[in-house]
């Protein structure tokens, strides 16, 4: 359900230019690149036979290699079925094999296309407009905000300004989610004007199924299987949670490791956006579909004019980036462009790719996230296109490239995230943080190779930054306040936005950790010099206010360490468990938060104590010094509370 560009998250465009319906395509190539002739020799040929020596060799090794159970692949071109094959394992422990025709696995977010499509169906049909305010299509209202309603078009791009939301995306696959219900329940809060900024929504894509839902008068499930599976012939897929008893049996297991035994079948709480369950052959329908114009072997889903629209770009932030078409999203790869959508489970980890000018597709699917430190199926796609679209145009550095390079280092905040939550928090932790380098190249924690060392990008165009060995790149730009954003050349779904001193992790992440520590330490400590006192028969000479004042240092300390640690182990057990965020997880988020208020109020007695202890004429200059940087420490943790908001309130995370 996640779009991975890492861990879990795992893991964002801000525009002032308008939304545009219909651009002529602009391939999202960056400029001022010498273009040697590729020699015919250097490509090899795309036929069913290479392909499959390519990936008999590839695939099994990757298996291997980072502990993945399975994969499923199927390619299509020029309107046939080029290649499908499975590799590994659906069920290790049964060494049952996974078979591209019949064995299913979970696309994830990829479920979004096949929404995408149903939208544009009943648009080419007259029954939506991709212009009008959601709220005419719904039986509930999503809040005014902005003095801007959300259309269509802002679902398609991700443009409606919701923030990122995780409670029940996953759930118990035995009580079934009520798909409105959900949306009606779970409303995110809306922290953009609409159209400005691309920040992924599950909810948004749940949000549209819904309308196809209520506009078709159908449940989703149902139109999705009479409107285009049924008439592809993808007779081993559906959108149903749990699986129909006619296709359970073929269901690949989950793993987050094949040495780790399979995982339950996950249940997507806001479904259209992500429970899918199919084959690798029912994808390479879907695909042909899409590439031979709206139809395959005599069936029909879009017109020609539609299918071409959808794939047209809608959405841009910088031209010299990638944008969104109408759901799917562009990629550059060796001078093609490229639409898809990746797709990820907790478990299963997919990725489709349609390259147009080429009349091919690309589908590949994991069952496991695997343990390697590069991300399997970009290596894939990486190594399929560099195999047989290969591309030798050579970037050159400007002169600018140093006096840029400064002008845009800092720690970057991703677009998609929680804003109103404690998840806040999360966010912060994953800012990138960009780096310039002595000779005018930037480096960046977002980007890094095989071997775990961060990228060397150079700039290629005026603040456009490619990888010197390599393809992508980051664009950047200033928004209407001056302020600088990141975009990151294979997913416009998101950007980031620079941060000051007050939000940026290599300041925050410092000072916590050290006010941390120096809590710690007073409190290991504290029994230690109680005992060492005895010894020396030297007791402390305080008052019984004094005496009194400094228990409750200890016990502020005390609150603030186990707050954090309880939080803490809140969200590590959350984002290895996704489905651990639902209510019944809230009493102990509040539980947490309580504490937190506790600690937070208590700061006053540790001031208090640094001030009187200045104060006082008792007190040596060893406590004062004790009191003053444990009174900062404080402090240095209640500025991480206040801007990771780990004391809002709230249900909706």
């Amino acid at each position: 359900m996640r779009n991975r560009w890492g861990p879990a998250l795992i893991f964002f465009f801000l525009c002032s230019a308008p939304v545009r319906a219909q651009n002529p395509v602009v391939p999202a190539t960056p400029p001022n690149m010498e273009t040697p002739a590729v020699s015919p020799s250097s490509v090899h040929p795309l036929t069913a036979t290479d392909v499959e020596t390519f990936l008999d060799g590839f695939v099994p090794l990757q298996l291997e290699q980072d502990d993945i159970a399975g994969a499923t692949i199927s390619i299509v071109k020029d309107g046939k079925l080029l290649f499908a094959k499975g590799y590994g394992y659906a069920d290790v422990e049964k060494k049952h094999p996974v078979v591209a025709d019949a064995t299913l696995f979970r696309p994830g977010s990829i479920s979004k296309l096949f929404t995408w499509t149903a939208v544009m169906q009943l648009a080419e049909q007259g029954k939506l407009d991709l212009d009008r305010d959601v709220n005419a299509y719904l039986d509930f209202k999503i809040p005014e905000a902005f003095g801007k309603p959300i259309t269509l078009k802002n679902l398609l791009t991700h443009t409606p300004g919701f923030e990122e939301v995780i409670k029940d995306l996953f759930v118990d696959v035995s009580k079934p989610v009520n798909l409105g219900q959900y949306l009606k329940t779970h409303i995110p809060r809306r922290i953009y004007p609409p159209g400005t900024v691309s920040a992924y929504s599950n909810y948004g894509a749940a949000l549209a199924g819904y309308i196809v839902e209520r506009v078709s008068g159908r449940p989703f499930n149902q139109y999705v299987d009479e409107n285009i599976f049924k008439p592809l012939g993808m007779t081993h897929s559906s959108m149903e949670q749990p699986l129909p008893k006619s296709l359970a049996p073929q269901m690949s297991k989950g793993y987050r490791s094949a040495s780790g035994g399979p995982k339950p079948f996950e249940a997507v709480g806001p479904a259209p956006a992500g429970s899918l369950s199919s084959t690798a052959t029912d994808m390479a329908r879907f695909m042909t579909a899409h590439l031979q114009g709206g139809q395959y072997d005599g069936a029909r889903i879009l017109r020609p004019e539609t299918v071409s629209l959808m794939h047209s770009r809608l959405y841009d932030l910088n031209p010299a980036a990638n944008g969104m078409a109408y759901g799917f999203y562009e990629e550059s790869k060796n001078g093609h462009r490229i639409i898809g959508h990746g797709g990820d489970t907790e478990l299963f980890h997919s990725s489709v790719h349609l390259v147009p000018d080429a009349n091919l597709g690309f589908f590949v699917s994991y069952n496991s996230a695997g343990i390697g430190k590069v991300e399997p199926r970009g290596q894939l796609w990486a190594a399929f296109m560099n195999r047989y679209f290969a591309d030798s145009r050579v970037p050159q550095t400007l002169s600018t490239a140093k006096e840029d390079a400064k002008s845009i280092a800092g720690s970057y905040l991703p677009s998609r995230r929680a804003e109103g939550s404690l998840l806040r928090a999360a966010a912060v932790l994953e800012e990138i943080v960009v780096t310039p380098t002595a000779d005018g190249a930037i480096t960046t924690s977002l980007l890094k190779r095989a071997n775990g060392k961060p990228m060397t990008l150079r700039e290629v165009a005026p603040l456009l930054f490619q990888d010197a060995d390599g393809e992508d790149y980051l664009a950047f730009q200033r928004d209407r306040a001056g302020r600088m954003e990141l975009m990151y050349s294979p997913y416009p779904l998101f950007i980031f936005q620079r941060v000051g001193l007050g939000q940026d992790r290599k300041v925050l992440l410092p000072v916590v950790l050290v006010s941390l520590a120096l809590m710690a330490l007073t409190l290991l400590l504290w029994p230690v010099a109680a005992l060492v006192r005895r010894h020396y028969r030297r007791p402390l000479e305080l008052t019984a206010q004094q005496r009194r004042i400094r228990l409750a240092v200890k016990i502020v300390v005390a609150l603030d360490i186990l707050f954090v640690a309880g939080i803490a182990a809140i969200v590590v057990y959350g984002l290895t468990n996704i489905a651990a965020f639902n209510d019944g997880l809230n009493k102990w988020i509040y539980l947490a938060q309580f504490i937190g208020v506790l600690g937070a109020v208590g700061t006053v007695v540790v001031l208090y104590d640094a001030i009187n202890a200045w104060l006082s004429k008792n007190r040596t200059i060893w406590y004062k010094l004790n009191a003053t940087i444990l009174a900062l420490a404080c402090l240095g943790l209640l500025w991480f509370v206040f801007v990771g908001n780990l004391l809002r309130f709230t249900s909706k995370y």
